[in-house]
Formats: structure tokens, C-alpha cells, sequence
């Protein structure tokens, strides 16, 4: 065991953990961020996923030792106070989840799209959003969600 420091959601955090210990693990036993959801443990269902340096990670493979140094962002760090991200706006409004698990994960990845493609087409938001599982099944749902968020982005920027 070893002494870490992470850079999470604007926040320093040091504490003990193996080096290899997963993120995830990190967040959710050390840290008590538990937005960021264990699914597989596989890095395939997508609903662990965080923003490393602003691009999504699958937190349950990505060892602690690989985080540090990096800017980490999980879905408690995206809203600004009471300010909802607009994917977590659009989200919201477009009605994208139904039981939530897959939540967290399905906006990070949209955040982390957007931070690369600023008005994605609807190929571009299924290829990115690939590797994120919905069992309920919203996804025409999430990819309004998507569609609308990069609509408010885009207003927030003129």
C-alpha cells in the first residue's frame, strides 16, 4: 500500500490504496463518490465511466496508479451548485433514463463527446455511446438527450 493523490472534480485526495487498485474502487469505497456505478467489472457496460483529462474512462479498469496526475471528473463534479451540466439538463428534460443505473455513465460519455464534437451527428453519438448499456432500453431517448444538450452547449457559447 501506498500513499496516492488525485485530482478529482477540482479537489485534491490522498489516501492509501494498492497501486493497482481499480479507480473505481477508489471513488466509491475510499472516496464515497458512488455516482459512478459497478456493472461488469469489465470495462464493457460503460456504467463506471468517468472523465480522465475530459475524456471517458471505464473507472473499474483504469488502476489507480494510471489516474494521478490527471484531472478526474465524475457525475458529482459535472453541475456547478444547484446548475445542472446541460447534458445532465438534457437528460432531464428529455426523459433518458428509467431505473438510472446506466445514468452516470450514459452522461459522461455524452459530456466527453461533446468536449470533442461539438454538434455530433446522430452516427457519431451511437458510435460514442457504443459500450454504454441501457437494459431499459431508452436509447432514442438518450440520444435526443444528447442532440438536445449540444443545442444548449452551442447557445451557451454565443
Amino acid at each position: 500500500m501506498g500513499e496516492t493523490t488525485l485530482q478529482i472534480n477540482g479537489r485534491q485526495y490522498q489516501f492509501a490504496a494498492d497501486k493497482e487498485t481499480p479507480l473505481l474502487t477508489v471513488l466509491r469505497e475510499l472516496l464515497d463518490l458512488t455516482g459512478s456505478k459497478y456493472g461488469c467489472g469489465e470495462g464493457q457496460c460503460g456504467s463506471c465511466t468517468v472523465l480522465i483529462d475530459g475524456k471517458a474512462r471505464r473507472s473499474c479498469m483504469v488502476p489507480v496508479w494510471a489516474a494521478a496526475g490527471k484531472q478526474i471528473t465524475t457525475i458529482e463534479g459535472l453541475a456547478k451548485g444547484e446548475q445542472l451540466h446541460p447534458v445532465q439538463q438534457a437528460f432531464l428534460e428529455e426523459g433518458a433514463m428509467q431505473c438510472a443505473f446506466c445514468t452516470s455513465g450514459m452522461i459522461m460519455s455524452a459530456v466527453s463527446l461533446l468536449n470533442a464534437t461539438r454538434n455530433p451527428s446522430e452516427v457519431e453519438i451511437q458510435t460514442a455511446m457504443q459500450g454504454n448499456i441501457c437494459r431499459c432500453g431508452t436509447y432514442p431517448r438518450i440520444v435526443a438527450a444528447i442532440r438536445k444538450a449540444a443545442t444548449l452547449l452551442q447557445g451557451a457559447q454565443s
